[in-house]
């Protein structure tokens, strides 16, 4: 793809790799074609490097990522679906005018809306929604607190440590690939430092949990993969631009569809499990990440036909989303050219 310059992304991050191979497990199950099962992780592969080409503006002018892709994992593949829920709401009259962020909070509450106050509340909040004595409602408001503190500062360090790093990688692929530009796929975990990446994860956690219950034949109940929720919601927050308000609308969509599919791939992920000799004899086994992936789902419906409903409204969902997405990439793409092309005429 690189020499054919179908992507931009070069990926070091080669821990991540199993998303991909994953998604081959599961086809190759499914389906008993070990071949099938390679597709499977190619056809996930090139397509979450493109994921991280559609959304390298994103990552550059909000997070201030320069040169850097984030082509793994939930945080890639469901972009999309918030890039489908942002156009929805530009089209509602009203809703579209709703806007607050972790800023405005701020601005708007000066010190008592500052993250370490923020998370404080917040803590309270969920301690006391979840039944809570009033020792512990306070433990939990004080470690929230502290997340909201230091999680930023723990990121900024790797991602000032990764800079140079990407930036030399660039230069001497593009040397070696005659001045091609070139995006470095990195961990999506780069992402969790953001004011607004946190104080939309620390909401969704117990919400995750709530949504569970609401989801229609659910059979996934969210432990694990509470840890992770902000890799599911952290494109969202780029494309809305830190408005909370959409990323609630998002990620409830977004939570709900990876809830779905997660019980659905039960089976699956269980005999993948018992394959590996990680499960106890009658035992069942879920996750959110790969065993909710639409990508996985969709390649596994398409050479089985199981749940040919189902398959039918997450396909239309999920591609209008990609469709959306790339559409909204070649408009960036366009609009920096023009751009670029008028600050040369100027100049000259």
């Amino acid at each position: 793809m690189l020499v054919t310059r179908m992507t931009r992304v070069v990926n070091v991050d080669i821990w991540n790799i199993w998303h991909m191979t994953f998604t081959g497990a599961m086809l190759h199950l499914a389906t008993g074609s070990y071949w099938l099962g390679i597709l499977g992780v190619v056809v996930h592969a090139a397509f979450v490097y493109k994921l991280g080409d559609w959304f390298a503006k994103d990552t550059r002018d909000y997070f201030g990522l320069e040169g850097i892709a984030i082509p793994h994992g939930s945080s890639a593949y469901l972009g999309p679906v918030a890039v489908l829920v942002d156009t929805i709401i530009e089209k509602i009259p009203g809703l579209n005018r709703i806007h607050f962020s972790a800023d405005d909070v701020q601005k708007r509450f000066g010190p008592f809306g500052e993250p370490v106050t923020v998370g404080f509340v917040m803590g309270l909040v969920i301690g006391v929604l979840a039944g809570y004595d009033a020792k512990a409602v306070l433990q939990l408001a004080v470690k929230t607190a502290a997340v909201m503190l230091l999680m930023p500062r723990v990121i900024k360090p790797i991602m000032d440590g990764l800079t140079p790093i990407a930036k030399h990688a660039r230069k001497r692929l593009q040397a070696k690939f005659g001045g091609q530009e070139f995006l470095i796929g990195l961990d999506p975990a780069l992402l969790l430092g953001h004011t607004s990446v946190v104080s939309a994860s620390l909401i969704f956690i117990p919400l995750t949990i709530l949504i569970a219950v609401l989801v229609p034949g659910n059979q996934v109940l969210p432990f694990g993969d509470l840890a992770t929720i902000g890799f599911f919601i952290a494109m969202a927050v780029a494309v809305h631009q830190g408005n909370l308000f959409r990323t609630l609308i998002s990620g409830v969509i977004i939570m709900g569809i990876t809830l779905w599919i997660a019980t659905q791939t039960i089976g699956l992920h269980t005999q993948l499990a018992a394959n590996a000799g990680a499960l106890k004899a009658g035992g069942q086994v879920a996750s959110l990440d790969q065993g909710g992936s639409p990508i996985t789902w969709l390649l596994i419906q398409l050479f089985t036909w199981q749940n040919i409903v189902g398959f039918a409204v997450i396909a239309i969902i999920y591609l209008a989303g990609v469709l959306l997405t790339w559409r909204r990439a070649r408009q960036f793409v366009a609009a920096e050219k023009a751009t670029a092309l008028q600050q040369n005429q100027i100049a000259s």
